[in-house]
């Protein structure tokens, strides 16, 4: 019998400076029977970056043909594709190629470095791809903060993000890999 996805909750308390955003969300997750705490804490986190009333959750893990997280406009074209982990090279090409904006948030510490030396050239040309890579020190803090029923905040501003809930408070180490060209 193959095992069913976890259902999770998160209150995701949002105060974005930057970008003058503040809202509460009411977050829901399926966690996948293979995915680790830290792959679902930063789903959380790369909605936390993008907030929008829009944005939304993909179908999970399983599926390539769409992303961890993603925000349509009204008639359906891809604003943000948002993806967590160590896509392959081809999958990312594809993504650009349907999407304004391709965001993609690696993790894992050596393995991740690994994945960018075979990667990170053959996507250096796609202009709307950004690239961050999450710091083991952050994962592992927002894989503490995993559980159920979350009560979680996260503040963005000076384009610095600290995480939170009741027992702990951290902030959010990014290192950026490639940034996306400025359109014109």
């Amino acid at each position: 019998m193959a095992l069913k996805a976890t259902i999770c909750k998160a209150t995701l308390r949002i105060a974005n400076v930057d970008s003058h955003y503040y809202r509460d969300h009411a977050l829901t997750l399926a966690r996948h029977p293979s995915e680790t705490d830290e792959r679902m804490m930063l789903r959380i986190l790369a909605f936390a970056l993008h907030a929008d009333e829009a944005l939304q959750f993909g179908r999970g893990i399983s599926t390539d043909d769409e992303p961890d997280l993603w925000q349509k406009d009204l008639t359906g074209v891809i604003e943000r594709w948002i993806d967590v982990g160590q896509p392959e090279e081809k999958l990312i090409r594809k993504a650009c190629g349907r999407a304004r904006q391709v965001f993609i948030y690696s993790y894992g510490g050596h393995d991740a470095g690994k994945w960018w030396h075979r990667v990170g050239a053959g996507i250096e040309r796609c202009e709307n791809l950004t690239v961050h890579h999450v710091t083991q020190a952050t994962c592992k803090a927002l894989a503490s903060l995993s559980g159920r029923n979350m009560e979680l905040q996260c503040t963005i501003q000076d384009g610095h993000a600290w995480m939170a809930s009741d027992e702990a408070s951290f902030e959010v180490e990014l290192t950026v890999l490639k940034t996306a060209t400025p359109r014109p």
